[in-house]
Order: C-alpha cells, then sequence, then structure tokens
C-alpha cells in the first residue's frame, strides 16, 4: 500500500514504561544453554536489561494511567478527543475492547470513536495511518493513539531465543490537523505466507489454551517453551528484513525525490542491535542517525519501539525543533513499511515510569 498525507502532525508523543528491570546477566541461568555461550549474545544483540510489567498489569491499564497524567496534567482536554486508537497484540479480553476500556475509565464524551488495532512490530505506521484517515473527517478533534503491548507475560522465561529481547511498554501520541502543508509517505507491505515467522499458537479460536499446550518443553533448537508462548523464528526475521527494507526504502526515496541525506534521523523498531547494524550498513546509514539503544535499555516493545525511540533519543529536540525523518517498521504478519514525515516543535516529548 502506498499512500500519501499532508495537513497531519504528531503534537505530543507519552511514553510509559513498567518500573521492574530485568538484567540480562541474573537471567543466564534461566537457559538451558551453557553460561559462556549465552553471555556472547549480550554484545552481538545489545541484550543488556529489558523492562517487565507485573503479572497482575493489563494493557488497558498503562493507557489509562498515561491518558490521566495527560488529562490532568493540561496537554489535552476530553472535548478536544475525536477517537481512541488503540494497537496492540496484549488484549485484556476478547471483549470488550482496550479502546472501550479506556473510554469508560477516562470518562470520555459519548462521541468519541474507540478502535482496537491487532497490529504488532508496525503497530505504530498503522496506528498513524489510522489516525491520518480520521482527522481528514474529524476536522478540529485529536487522535490519541495507544501503543501498549505487555507481550513478556507471553514469552517463556527459559526461552533464551525471545525472553531477553522482550521488553513491556506503552506510548499515547496526539495527532491532529495541521496547517503547516508538509507531505507525509506512507508505505505497508505484508507477505501472509512468512507469517508464522512469528506466533503464538495457541489462546485464539483454532487452539485454545489447554493443560496441554501449557505443557513445557525443550525443543530441537534448545529452548524451552510451550504453544502458549510467543515464538519468533530469528534467521528467518533478519533475513526478511535485510531483503526488504532496503529496495523499500529506495523505492521511496526515488519515488517522493527524498535524497537519503535529507533524512535527519531514521527511527526504525528495534528487535535487536546486531539486526540494525546490518541493515544500517546496506542502506549505508550512518550509526549517529538509526539510533540502536532501545533494546539494551528497554526490549524490544513490539509496535512501541518507535515512539519510545523518539522520547527516550530526541525528548527536547522534539519540542525545539523539527526534524524530517524516516519511521520504519518489520515483524509479525509479516509485515513491513514505512513513513517519511516532518517531526518536531511538540507540545510534549516525554517518558514516565508506572508501577504496573
Amino acid at each position: 500500500m502506498k499512500a500519501k498525507f499532508n495537513g497531519k502532525r504528531i503534537t505530543g508523543i507519552l511514553g510509559l514504561l513498567p518500573k521492574e528491570v530485568g538484567y540480562f546477566d541474573d537471567e543466564v541461568d534461566n537457559y538451558t544453554f551453557p553460561p559462556k555461550q549465552t553471555m556472547r549474545l549480550k554484545k552481538v544483540m545489545g541484550f543488556e536489561k529489558h523492562r517487565l510489567s507485573k503479572e497482575s498489569s493489563t494493557a488497558s491499564e498503562f493507557c489509562i494511567y498515561g491518558l490521566n497524567y495527560l488529562l490532568d496534567n493540561g496537554k489535552i482536554g476530553r472535548e478536544e478527543i475525536g477517537a481512541i486508537i488503540v494497537v496492540s497484540l496484549s488484549p485484556d479480553y476478547f471483549v470488550p475492547h482496550i479502546s472501550n476500556i479506556i473510554h469508560g475509565e477516562c470518562d470520555l464524551p459519548e462521541d468519541v470513536l474507540c478502535m482496537d488495532i491487532p497490529q504488532g512490530c508496525c503497530g505504530y505506521l498503522l496506528g498513524l495511518m489510522q489516525s491520518f484517515l480520521l482527522l481528514d473527517i474529524m476536522k478540529e478533534k485529536k487522535i490519541v493513539l495507544c501503543n501498549v503491548d505487555i507481550l513478556s507475560h507471553k514469552v517463556s522465561r527459559k526461552d533464551r531465543n525471545d525472553f531477553p529481547l522482550i521488553g513491556d511498554a506503552a506510548c499515547i501520541s496526539i495527532i491532529e490537523n495541521s496547517e503547516d502543508p508538509d507531505d507525509i509517505y506512507f508505505r505497508l507491505y505484508t507477505d501472509g505466507k512468512q507469517r508464522n515467522s512469528l506466533i503464538i499458537p495457541a489462546g485464539g479460536f483454532a487452539m485454545p489454551c489447554t493443560d496441554e499446550t501449557a505443557v513445557m518443553k525443550v525443543l530441537e533448537d534448545g529452548n524451552c517453551r510451550s504453544l502458549n508462548n510467543l515464538h519468533m523464528d530469528g534467521t528467518g526475521v533478519f533475513n526478511f528484513v535485510q531483503v526488504n527494507i532496503p529496495p523499500m526504502l529506495e523505492n521511496m526515496l526515488e519515488e517522493t525525490g527524498i535524497k537519503k541525506e535529507e533524512i535527519d534521523y531514521y527511527l526504525f523498531h528495534q528487535p535487536n542491535k546486531f539486526m540494525l547494524k546490518k541493515l544500517a550498513d546496506k542502506i549505508q546509514v550512518p550509526y549517529e542517525k538509526m539510533f540502536m539503544n532501545i533494546v539494551e535499555n528497554f526490549g524490544n516493545s513490539s509496535g512501541v519501539s518507535i515512539p519510545i525511540n523518539i522520547v527516550y533519543n530526541l525528548p527536547q529536540q522534539m519540542v525545539k525543533e523539527k526534524y524530517t525523518c524516516c519511521l520504519s517498521a518489520f515483524g509479525s504478519g509479516l509485515t513491513w513499511g514505512a513513513i517519511i514525515m516532518k517531526l518536531g516543535n511538540m507540545d510534549f516529548c516525554e517518558m514516565i515510569e508506572t508501577e504496573l
């Protein structure tokens, strides 16, 4: 899919993190592999620490906490909100949706549209696209985009393949119409044939959770997990990213007439440092333009990693200045995409901790 928007801007981003920190060094003995072998991953993949929410915490609680923070601090008014969009793979329930829970708990007006989108790694891109579309008909209203995932709840702590990189987080972005005519370029692609490269086998209607699906097993790859746990084919996803992202970006720049050097920052989804370094080398982007420090500090928070990247690395810059940025994500689906847009002159760009 290709699309072009204009007259839209992100006016604020709030990142939310759980307080608990899990350290890679403390988790080495969880795995069936020799500790020395496991420690080699630390430097290569950028595994250092990750944020882990409480087992009792829910995705809606992060969003409610964040929106109430914005309301209480005058960052947005209830009457200004036209829609609540939640992008997440961590629903509280099948029904009701997270957006409806937020609506009720934050006492929002009845004419506020509520929408949940089940999307993972490309969730921020898809959420922005939906926000831009809604603003064409909502005019004076603002969109509250909530990206949230607490996927550590679905990953085996004995799985060295998946657990070290997973982190929990949420972000709330405010998107609104603007008189600024800057163009926004959007691309999104899908290869459903590779969908099982990132999967939680049990838990839906195709395979409900049972006592049998909860049985932990040491599998052929040496990791221990059950069918209730998330699993990523790391090698498959790595190859997919290296093959698909460079030509997409090259074609996008050519079609839009934007030169690679004109991009101030490449704010990419962060599965691990190794993958990003290889990608930066392949598209010939300087490391200083592509931050790679999110996984080592917070973990891979799925569709939340791009806005966490922004609030962690550029909080003051995004309030004071404006930059041409390329946002790109790749993963579950398998899906990949990018947005090139101006970011900056925001009302706020900050991150807070919660007890969740």
